[in-house]
């Protein structure tokens, strides 16, 4: 009896262990408060978006054409519009990104010239998006003799958010093992089959976080497909998938948005707040497709 209450002694919680407890359950709660902040004030501004936008949402305010001086009708120009605008500036922005950031993590030797551009590229990044925007209008729109089109409006955007593909594409190489490199250059592969074959397939996820923020920002920029290529209204044919040429101008969510908010008298109230949710699903069907490829090549992955 004596031994065993000897024993139960030993494994009594002490004073430090249940200080160290409640401490833990106050930090645990604290996190778990500063999360609903960040997500909560989100869910909040959707309902409401969503609220107000409820009475004009339907499949015909997607595929109509604006009326009656876009206080009515539809927004498929416009919609149509942001998916060229991002779908070719990701064309354009990615495999470029993707390279430079593969040549200054595999191939670029450390010294004072690599230092400077990976300072620039991490300088770019907060360069303002109207800086981008007199920057295309400058070398697409003027020099590059472009015009104001769907192709001088997606390289400004492509050019904005090279930065970020670039420096999340670097962080995603650097964070695949040395070691993998080493065995396979062992094994007397070239240093292009290895990124080929080890170092990509292991980092794509990495990769394609990058693309994911490059497409939410171009799809919610206004400035510089304001300067470069897109319009207050373009007359397109209902439903004509291929209604925009590359050097067409064309309209974008954002910028009807912009317009129908400040400069359309009398827009019914629901009209700008559907504007503003179809932007986010935009933005959200782009980002879910791009999650959902991230989730499979990471559960593929071979480490």
């Amino acid at each position: 009896m004596i031994e065993a209450a000897n024993n139960a002694k030993k494994f009594t919680e002490t004073t430090v262990g249940r200080n160290c407890r409640f401490t833990e359950k106050i930090a645990k709660s604290v996190f778990f408060l500063m999360t609903l902040t960040m997500v909560l004030p989100l869910l909040l501004i959707i309902g409401f978006l969503f609220y107000k936008a409820w009475p004009a949402l339907s499949i015909d305010f997607v595929l109509e054409l604006p009326k009656n001086g876009m206080r009515a009708g539809g927004i498929w120009p416009a919609f149509l519009g942001t998916l060229y605008l991002v779908l070719i500036s990701l064309v354009i922005a990615a495999p470029i990104g993707v390279m430079a950031a593969i040549y200054l993590n595999e191939y670029a030797k450390e010294n004072w010239f690599t230092r400077i551009i990976n300072l620039a590229v991490i300088n770019l990044a907060g360069v303002p998006s109207i800086v981008h925007a007199l920057f295309g209008l400058g070398a697409f729109v003027l020099a590059a003799g472009l015009g104001r089109s769907v192709l001088a409006a997606s390289l400004t955007l492509a050019v904005m958010t090279l930065p970020v593909i670039i420096a999340s594409t670097k962080e995603a190489l650097s964070a695949v093992p040395m070691s993998f490199r080493q065995a396979s250059w062992n094994m007397g592969v070239s240093r292009w089959q290895t990124i080929r074959g080890i170092v990509m397939p292991n980092s794509i996820s990495g990769i394609l976080t990058g693309i994911i923020l490059q497409v939410s920002r171009a799809a919610g920029e206004t400035a510089p497909i304001m300067f470069t290529g897109v319009v207050f209204y373009k007359a397109i044919e209902k439903g004509d998938l291929l209604a925009y040429g590359l050097l067409d101008q064309c309209m974008a969510l954002a910028m009807h948005l912009y317009t129908i908010s400040t400069q359309v008298p009398n827009v019914p109230d629901a009209v700008p707040f559907a504007t503003a949710v179809l932007l986010l699903g935009v933005v959200l069907l782009v980002n879910a497709l791009s999650i959902g490829l991230r989730i499979y090549l990471r559960t593929h992955r071979k480490w």
